[in-house]
């Protein structure tokens, strides 16, 4: 319970960060990875059965995945997000 409590708080600082930075043209947000594909967690990602059960596009998510959203958000292109939580999970934590 402790790690969900500690993700929703980071959502809400988000949300409340950016709205007192807006006025000064500081956007704020938040990338929210699930289980990266590392050689920590082999066991999860080498499993076929819980690939094919539990995640929705087969596969997790690299580091590479969260670099490419956290440089999105850091680039102009994202220059009316703020207060916004990234999920970089493939829909994983609806599932």
């Amino acid at each position: 319970m402790p790690y969900c409590v500690s993700k929703a708080m980071v959502d809400m600082l988000t949300k409340v960060t950016a709205l007192e930075l807006g006025p000064h043209k500081i956007r704020v947000n938040s990338v929210n990875p699930t289980i990266l594909k590392t050689d920590m967690t082999k066991d999860f990602y080498e499993n076929e059965e819980f690939m094919q059960q539990k995640h929705p596009l087969g596969k997790f998510a690299t580091v590479k995945d969260v670099v490419n959203a956290t440089m999105f958000l850091l680039s102009d292109d994202s220059a009316m997000i703020t207060g916004s939580s990234l999920p970089v999970d493939g829909w994983y934590l609806v599932n």
